[in-house]
């Protein structure tokens, strides 16, 4: 250490500080080892307070060595020389602290980060779960409900399938739906017109020739789709056009003429099934959209509202009644087979143009889906519907003048008898057991059971007892040209119908 002494102006005496106190090294900063003052010769402003070394604050290294240089240079980094302002205590990262010295500013933005991190999360979070429930209500699984059509394979190999239906929802919120959970035309149009398709039908195995067209309704993701019986009735093959104009070849699952009701199944995976709804809570009134294909124009939207409920409306085709519903929404024949869609987005009923009134014109009607669901249900399971006899004949009511008058030109009759009554057979199946008694074609069935029998409702009425295997009792007449004839009574077994004609 080399000696630290000093000239004296006012002397001209060099002053000796030897005795001076010397720093020591502690940690990061310099200490004296006294707390006591040293006075300079004779002047007491030359005292100098031994004072802590300000934390942070090092001298530069050409001051190491000498400690009065050092002790000056401490004193001109304080404010005042009395005394040494100890700055803050720095965070061992070296961060700098917020305003009024609470936290490292570091600290802060990296809280104030994560906090934002998280509300951004909890925003994602509650849009995916609102974006979730909208998802499910619309595909029928918001309130726990199941697909509309569950299918799979029995030990026997059958088909098992349970369709399902919706009630009315409580409310909604989504795109074009009220607070009510009624969607606008808009939004039923958006909604179910994906789900309705084209079919038409050809004469030939390889589509030779075009023998009409109608519409479907998409109820399973996998390709089964209802529509009408008289849609495929007189077609060999078929094609189904979807609402993205992509083209199937479609195969009849089975039909129902009675009822007017088909379904056929085309081979894809993900199709938008429609949503079934309950027609027993159909209200008179109500609003209503039909979409079908009516002149081959696909997609046709039409609305209206529910003119009548439980209309009991005979087919033109059969003559058997179906309840329908009502309603003013235009349709035509390429309509058969469409959908009537409450302001819910759900089927309540499937529009046939057979169904008609013979009162009244520009009505259309519609089959409750409630009513032909469980038909729908069989045909894909077994292929026709159960319960179903088969008598073997195709006839003509002869409650008609004209078909009077046409069953005496046939016979080679100069005129119609008087008394002429009943059914004129004019084909019989050979499958059936009635083939094999002694009735021939133009024979006329006057009664069956012991019921007259005239048309499709008499004989429906007089067999509606009978069953599969079961003998029917038929009365029967043979006219000749001069106007006579001769009755005579068969016996059948009635035979279980499976190919859905009617």
């Amino acid at each position: 250490m080399q000696d630290l002494t000093k000239h004296s102006e006012s002397s001209g005496e060099m002053e000796d500080y030897s005795d001076m106190p010397k720093p020591v090294q502690q940690g990061a900063q310099n200490t004296f080892r006294s707390d006591s003052v040293t006075s300079v010769g004779n002047h007491p402003q030359h005292v100098i307070p031994r004072q802590p070394v300000p934390h942070g604050i090092v001298p530069p290294p050409e001051y190491e060595n000498n400690q009065i240089k050092s002790q000056n240079w401490y004193q001109a980094q304080t404010p005042q020389f009395g005394g040494v302002a100890v700055p803050p205590k720095l965070p061992s990262d070296g961060t700098a602290l917020s305003p009024g010295g609470k936290m490292p500013v570091k600290r802060e933005k990296r809280i104030v980060f994560w906090l934002r991190a998280a509300c951004i999360m909890l925003a994602i979070l509650l849009l995916y779960c609102i974006g979730s429930d909208v998802w499910n209500y619309r595909h029928g699984t918001a309130r726990g409900e199941n697909p509309v059509l569950m299918e799979s394979e029995s030990e026997s190999g059958s088909v098992n399938v349970v369709i399902e239906q919706q009630n009315k929802p409580d409310s909604t919120d989504s795109e074009n739906v009220g607070v009510d959970g009624k969607y606008t035309v808009e939004g039923v149009a958006g909604l179910v017109r994906p789900s309705v398709v084209e079919i038409d039908a050809y004469g030939g195995e390889d589509m030779d020739y075009a023998m009409g067209t109608g519409s479907g309704i998409v109820i399973s993701e996998d390709g089964y789709i209802i529509t009408n019986a008289h849609v495929i009735a007189e077609g060999k093959s078929f094609k189904v056009v979807t609402s993205d104009n992509t083209e199937y070849l479609a195969k009849v699952v089975g039909k129902d003429s009675k009822t007017d009701l088909a379904v056929v199944k085309i081979d894809a995976k993900n199709l938008p099934a429609a949503t079934m709804g309950n027609s027993d809570e159909v209200e008179l009134g109500e609003a209503v959209v039909a979409i079908g294909n009516p002149a081959g124009l696909t997609g046709t939207v039409t609305n209206g509202i529910v003119s009548g409920l439980d209309r009991q409306i005979r087919s033109d085709a059969t003559g058997f009644d179906m309840n329908c519903i009502q309603t003013n929404a235009a349709m035509s024949p390429g309509n058969s087979g469409g959908a009537l869609v409450n302001m819910y987005g759900q089927v309540i009923g499937i529009t046939s143009s057979k169904y008609v009134s013979s009162s009244y014109e520009g009505l259309g009607f519609a089959i409750t889906i409630n009513d032909a669901l469980p038909i729908v249900q069989e045909i894909i399971e077994n292929g026709h519907v159960l319960g179903r006899v088969r008598v073997g004949i195709t006839f003509v009511s002869l409650n008609m003048e004209e078909a009077k008058l046409e069953f005496a030109d046939t016979i080679s009759m100069q005129s119609s008898p008087k008394d002429l009554k009943g059914i004129w057979i004019v084909e019989i199946a050979e499958d059936c057991d009635i083939a094999n008694t002694e009735l021939q074609v133009n024979d006329v069935i006057v009664s069956v059971e012991g019921k007259a029998v005239s048309d499709y409702d008499s004989l429906n009425a007089a067999i509606a007892d009978l069953n599969a295997g079961d003998k029917m009792e038929a009365r029967c007449r043979r006219y000749q040209s001069d106007g006579t004839f001769q009755e005579f009574t068969i016996h059948c077994n009635l035979m279980e119908d499976t190919s859905g004609d009617y």
